[in-house]
């Protein structure tokens, strides 16, 4: 990996020499500006609005404009004559527990490289140190003409670090929050419960871009001749209905439980189980049932011709014999 800048990691009187190298790289494909007509590309030209002329890089300066459009010249004097200790040092201000970094501050990525055989043994210690205290520095460093925030971690056996937005640079939230006020009921937190359960957990390796590799199949095919694969029409999005969402969670379980081989109905039997252990927790008071009056058993018609049937069939004429009278015998 090739080092993007080169300086030293200040850490109390240790100093480090460390290369700074970027630790992601952007695998989208890029596209072009071209004429519809004739193909040719399209390019931009830097042009001097007063003079109506093109201009050279070496011509182009920076200019600060005000708010009634002056435009104040800054040179590349003026800011190097900036007090920033931070220009050629990482600058470790704190350890701090890693929880304590909100994720929403988290910018670019960086390793931090040690650079030559001196500089291994204070890296290491360094790293060790870290490692030991389970904790992140909170550093200060300056690149590309502005000064960041930076935290310092563990990954492997290398120091890496965030570029982190400065506290001012994080909008609040307070007016993305929905304003009406929502019940969520036991009942539905169980249902996403499951769900999230029943999605379990993933390997994140083995997560991909779809739409960069059908991105390049369709630059493939278009290169070679072949006419591209109708498009799948994507699933319909949230129109905003009012939507039943206690059934669209189960259908999620069961649409979940599919996927991964399972049987839905197990899991639909669990959910079914969570909302009758839910509703157990607020139980309803219950009205006294009314009694139920006894009903009298009937046999009929269709029943007794069968019976009757069935008895002429074994010899018998009913199901109960009459008693025959003894005759008398005269003496």
């Amino acid at each position: 990996m090739r080092s993007i800048w080169n300086g030293a990691i200040s850490f109390g009187l240790v100093s480090i020499p460390i290369k700074l190298m970027t630790a992601t790289e952007n695998h989208s494909v890029s596209f072009r500006q071209v004429h519809l007509e004739d193909g040719g590309r399209i390019r931009y030209r830097k042009v001097c609005e007063l003079e109506d002329k093109e201009v050279e890089t070496a011509e182009i300066g920076k200019g600060y404009e005000d708010a009634d459009g002056t435009v104040i010249p800054i040179t590349d004097e003026d800011l190097a004559a900036l007090p920033t200790h931070t220009a050629k040092t990482i600058e470790i201000l704190a350890f701090v527990p890693a929880d304590r970094i909100d994720p929403l501050q988290m910018d670019t990525a960086y390793y931090l490289s040690a650079n030559g055989v001196h500089a291994t043994k204070p890296y290491t210690l360094l790293r060790e140190a870290l490692k030991q205290s389970g904790k992140v520095a909170i550093a200060k460093f300056a690149l590309r003409g502005k000064e960041r925030l930076g935290m310092l971690r563990v990954v492997d056996d290398v120091i890496a670090m965030h570029a982190l937005l400065w506290p001012d640079e994080i909008r609040s939230p307070d007016e993305v929050a929905p304003d009406t006020h929502v019940t969520v009921r036991d009942a539905e937190l169980d249902l996403a419960d499951a769900l999230m359960d029943t999605l379990g957990e993933v390997d994140m390796d083995s997560l991909h871009d779809d739409y960069r590799a059908a991105v390049e199949e369709l630059i493939a095919a278009k290169a070679s001749g072949e006419l591209p694969a109708e498009p799948t029409k994507p699933s319909p999005g949230g129109d905003g209905k009012v939507i039943d969402l206690v059934a669209v969670l189960e259908r999620s379980v069961r649409a979940a439980k599919e996927a991964r081989g399972d049987s839905p109905g197990e899991e639909m039997a669990e959910v079914t189980s969570m909302e009758g252990r839910t509703r157990k927790k607020a139980p309803a008071k219950k009205k006294a049932a009314p009694a139920t009056p006894k009903k009298k058993t009937t046999t009929s018609g269709a029943a007794k011709k069968a019976t009757g049937t069935k008895n002429a069939a074994s010899g018998s004429t009913g199901t109960k014999k009459k008693s025959t009278p003894r005759k008398k015998t005269s003496a």
